[in-house]
């Protein structure tokens, strides 16, 4: 949307000792941009977003707003940012209003404004009925919605979210889309934490790709969904009944690898062409396979994550 980079991240360092969680991590984000954030537990992503949102010491590199260096603890330009973890903190003797309101003062918003970004935000984040109910009363993921509003409370422009749909049902998930839909529209930058990969097609504009501290993979959606050779891609065949041998079958049809069977329903990759498809298929009839399906999928962000070869952490 906009053409002024928000948030920028100079090769970025984060050490703990002689462990480096974060490593050389630079990004640029403009207004409306939604950077989805993957990757295996223990890749830095936490560590990354607390770093972005002025929580943790930065041991090189530099962060940006709006141009002002982001100084943990000093810069005005924390206020700015808002941050959401995985589990936000809150009072829970207190009830959903008695909390923002504890937020608001602590951020300095006059009480009859506050009043009103509380009504409004918790509309958004589909909380109203709960205004008046113990925090300690509500389910995980009714807790992840108003940890989201006390984020949203002081209108920041980066809003940074750590796995925040994760104790939430479908039907949360849903709306939580919707919301980061309207926030995007809003000009804000976002980056959210999560391992949903199907919802962050969804609703991401980019996508970035951490392991060992590294982001390894950056770009849009479409750019990170594309990536790969170009010249294998994954296919699904659905047989109308078991045939015996299906696997020795398909090892004599060519270089198909990494075949995944359950029952009637097969994966593998193949040659990307249609033309390989094509003759393939036929080779299969030819067979006598008793196919009932066969289709290509079309590239996506778990393929596309798979291909990455991310190593998992222990």
């Amino acid at each position: 949307m906009s053409s002024e980079v928000v948030l920028e991240a100079d090769r970025v360092w984060v050490r703990f000792g002689a462990f480096s969680a974060v490593q050389g991590v630079s990004l640029q984000l403009r207004g409306g941009d939604l950077l989805g954030l993957i990757g295996p537990n223990g890749a830095g992503k936490t560590t990354l977003l607390r770093a972005l949102a002025g929580l943790q010491p930065t041991t090189l590199g530099v962060v940006h707003i709006l141009g002002e260096a982001l100084v943990p603890g000093v810069s005005a330009a924390r206020a700015r940012i808002g941050f959401t973890p995985d589990t936000p903190p809150m009072y829970e003797e207190l009830t959903v209003r008695q909390f923002l309101r504890f937020i608001g003062k602590g951020y300095e918003i006059p009480p009859r404004e506050a009043e009103e970004r509380i009504g409004f935000w918790l509309e958004k984040v589909w909380l109203t009925e709960k205004v008046d109910v113990k925090i300690k009363d509500l389910s995980r993921g009714m807790r992840q919605r108003v940890g989201i509003a006390r984020t949203l409370m002081p209108n920041p422009v980066v809003v940074l979210l750590d796995e925040p749909s994760a104790g939430l049902d479908p039907a949360g998930r849903v709306q939580f889309r919707e919301l980061l839909v309207n926030l995007r529209e809003q000009g804000k930058v976002l980056i959210v934490s999560s391992h949903i990969l199907l919802d962050m097609a969804e609703y991401c504009t980019h996508i970035g790709i951490m392991s060992k501290g590294k982001l390894v993979r950056v770009g849009t959606v479409n750019e990170i969904s594309q990536m790969g050779d170009g010249t294998r891609r994954r296919y699904t065949l659905v047989l109308a009944r078991p045939f015996a041998g299906i696997d020795l079958t398909l090892a004599d049809l060519g270089p198909i690898t990494d075949v995944r069977l359950d029952t009637t329903k097969l994966t593998f990759e193949y040659g990307s062409s249609m033309d390989e498809a094509a003759e393939l298929l036929a080779k299969l009839i030819e067979r006598k396979v008793p196919v009932a399906a066969f289709t290509a999928e079309a590239p996506g962000l778990e393929e596309a994550y798979l291909r990455a070869d991310v190593a998992q952490v222990d």
